[in-house]
């Protein structure tokens, strides 16, 4: 008699996972729960651009350069869009760091929150023409300042990171969070 095999239906979702951390933390307000499921959906919104990127004329270059001197492709800069609008909107957030702007991004002041994330919203984008790997790579620090947000508040050493992690995409889209 063959063996029926079962599907688990106890699925452990990111979400789910972030969750049940929190509930470990006593005085837990949320606030990074909310923040990371405001990252999610940047990498999901991502994650199907660069599937339907040659349908939808998303490859090529946008006409920019960014800081590190590295032309832009039209899918860094939809990328870099969606992750700040998705992270502004996610009322956790006070300063935005992408390797796409040459100046840090203040959120406004009545969507403001405790945390800074700095990211690179699609890495190794020179890849996307050959079908090598691309990803978004991200870090997230606490405010230290008490009042208007400054540069001194993204300058803080890697020790400092509440959570760390990255999204590769491609046939699946894997991410990976250190918290």
């Amino acid at each position: 008699m063959a063996s029926r095999q079962t599907i688990d239906t106890n699925v452990m979702t990111l979400t789910r996972f972030v969750l049940a951390e929190q509930r470990k933390v006593p005085g837990a307000t949320g606030d990074l729960t909310q923040l990371l499921t405001a990252i999610q959906t940047a990498i999901k919104a991502v994650a199907a651009a660069v599937r339907r990127a040659g349908i939808a004329n998303l490859y090529g270059m946008a006409g920019n350069t960014n800081v590190q001197g590295e032309e832009q492709k039209t899918l860094d800069v939809l990328s870099n869009d969606l992750f700040i609008n998705v992270l502004k909107a996610s009322y956790t957030t006070c300063l935005l760091v992408s390797e796409e702007n040459d100046t840090v991004v203040e959120v406004e002041t009545e969507r403001q929150g405790k945390y800074v994330v700095c990211f690179d919203p699609l890495d190794g984008s020179s890849n996307i023409d050959c079908l090598g790997s691309i990803g978004s790579i991200f870090a997230i620090f606490r405010r230290k300042s008490s009042g208007r947000p400054d540069a001194k508040d993204a300058l803080q050493t890697g020790r400092n990171a509440v959570c760390a992690g990255y999204a590769l995409y491609g046939s699946a889209t894997m991410v990976v969070l250190g918290l």
